[in-house]
């Protein structure tokens, strides 16, 4: 990947649970400003990880950096808060579909403008989601705990925009999507980097439709990243349709179990 204008670089982390579970090993990524980006591989591959440890939510979860670097357009951002992260323009989307139960819609978009003082850059921004989200704005009495998985995923997604972000940390968008609200999702996504220039990256284990939307991609497995490239380039990759793509009868199990990646010797650092 090209360096110039990488908002995000990811240098060589580590990640440790619990003072003694290794789940990162060495992971490297750069995002582009106003690109997408997806970070693809199975569950458990890591994914989750890499996206809190930007975000710094990993103490929650009894997580530390304890090795490499992350920075923030050159500013080393480990110590961070999540709320200073969100204020310089880093929101992550959690997965699962975060939302006040309780809460109408609108009141749970609310909650994302914490950040913003003025009354007529909350209201802007809360137009500017329901131009992106009908669906929302017919909704947006009805408190979240009565509203579909799709709306739901909407909502969480709508509430990351009140802060105003440049760069949205999505994961596992399509987890329990129907096929259409996925791609629907997804179309809204492109929208917003298109239009409002929000650099993505995002978390994604269905990744024929990650690759569809995003300009780069990164796959791991077992907690380091073993193949990266543009996106169309996996998408053709014949490894990657057989083990990612459900294309190719191998009963194989992990990229290590095939020959062309013992071949790849920087895949095996």
């Amino acid at each position: 990947m090209e360096t110039k204008n990488i908002v995000l670089n990811v240098n060589g982390i580590e990640v440790i649970y619990n003072h003694v579970i290794l789940v990162l090993k060495g992971v490297s990524l750069q995002l582009p400003e106003k690109g997408i980006v997806a970070l693809l591989g199975g569950n458990g591959a890591g994914k989750t990880t890499t996206l809190r440890a930007i975000s710094n939510l990993l103490k929650g979860e009894r997580g530390e950096v304890t090795k490499g670097t992350i920075e923030l357009r050159g500013e080393r951002i480990e110590n961070l808060s999540p709320a200073d992260l969100v204020r310089r323009g880093v929101v992550q989307v959690m997965e699962g579909r975060h939302c006040f139960a309780h809460l109408t819609i609108e009141e749970n978009l609310l909650t994302g403008s914490y950040t913003r003082t003025s009354k007529g850059e909350i209201s802007a921004n809360l137009e500017k989601v329901y131009n992106y989200f009908p669906r929302l704005k017919t909704r947006r009495t009805s408190q979240a705990a009565y509203t579909s998985g799709g709306e739901q995923q909407m909502c969480a997604i709508g509430r990351a925009i009140m802060s105003n972000p440049n760069i949205i940390l999505l994961d596992e968008p399509s987890m329990g999507l129907a096929p259409q609200i996925v791609e629907e999702v997804f179309n809204i996504v492109k929208d917003l980097n298109s239009k409002e220039g929000t650099t993505f990256l995002l978390a994604e284990q269905n990744t024929n439709m990650a690759l569809k939307y995003a300009d780069y991609g990164y796959i791991m497995e077992s907690g380091r990243v073993v193949m990266d490239g543009a996106a169309s380039d996996l998408a053709n990759n014949e490894d990657v349709k057989e083990f990612y793509l459900g294309v190719g009868g191998g009963e194989r199990k992990s990229f290590k179990d095939v020959k062309s990646y013992k071949r790849r010797k920087r895949w095996l650092a």
